[in-house]
């Protein structure tokens, strides 16, 4: 099962009995379930990401109401509702609200959605900062043509203004940097230099007054990606969590690297 090989993996790096520690058991599970990734192929690091989240949560939230269950011997006391959170969930899952209004009434509708993976625009093509694409991601955009929305005080499609805001903020908040494009028939990669906080990164310019109140984030984690499209190499940048320094991970070499090293122009996904 993906949970044991992930529990397994987990248990080696902390042991520290070895040098290095390859997650070939863990992907290969995982390929059993996700075919497309069992494949010596490239692959895409987000796309991966959130089927190792997706699949830990629905192994974990099931051992989760199993516990439930026998706590409870009153079945009528449960509801008999399955819980649907788990480990995951309460590290990850944060909550946007969309507020979308009808150009035509100005009437406003929320549409609430979570995520655990928070993809961002890149604006520049040069060079620009997470904050930038942070604006770019909660500013205000219109729904026109074939993404109207169906208005049900006019009763027909109508343009639309659509604004996102940050409800609830994540533990443990994943962002990904849409580093791949369409242009035209083909996908291109963008190279631009996007410059991150390594702490107090503030949401609280995208977020309801009363979420982030106080709550700064550090990052922890980077995933690199360097190369092209079908021939490219992943690395990762990790801050150990007692010691706070920060390694680099390229396959099986594993070196200490100063802070000043984890600022990169291959960033693809960054942990806070």
């Amino acid at each position: 099962e993906s949970v044991t090989a992930f529990g397994c993996l987990v248990s080696d790096m902390w042991l520290g009995e070895f040098d290095c520690v390859s997650p070939e058991d863990f992907h290969s599970v995982l390929g059993k379930r996700y075919p497309t990734f069992s494949k010596r192929t490239q692959q895409d690091a987000q796309e991966f990401l959130i089927c190792v989240l997706n699949e830990l949560h629905e192994a974990l939230k099931k051992v989760r109401a199993q516990i439930k269950r026998r706590c409870i011997t009153n079945a009528k006391a449960s509801g008999g509702s399955v819980s649907e959170t788990s480990i995951i969930t309460q590290l990850f899952e944060g909550q946007l609200s969309y507020d979308i209004t009808c150009l035509e009434c100005k009437t406003t509708t929320d549409r609430p959605e979570s995520f655990t993976v928070l993809s961002l625009p890149i604006p520049s093509k040069s060079a620009c900062s997470l904050q930038d694409c942070l604006k770019c991601f909660f500013q205000q955009d219109t729904l026109t043509w074939n993404n109207q929305i169906h208005c049900s005080c006019c009763g027909t499609k109508q343009d639309a203004a659509v604004k996102a805001t940050l409800i609830k903020a994540p533990q443990i908040i994943i962002f990904h940097l849409k580093r791949f494009e369409w242009q035209g028939k083909h996908e291109r990669k963008l190279s631009t230099a996007i410059c991150y906080p390594l702490s107090n990164l503030d949401l609280s310019p995208y977020s309801s007054p009363l979420c982030c109140q106080g709550a700064e984030y550090s990052l922890c984690a980077v995933a690199n990606h360097s190369g092209f499209l079908d021939d490219g190499h992943y690395t990762a940048f990790c801050k150990h969590s007692v010691t706070k320094n920060w390694y680099s991970f390229d396959d099986a070499q594993i070196t200490e690297i100063p802070n000043s090293s984890v600022q990169t122009d291959t960033a693809y996904l960054l942990f806070y």
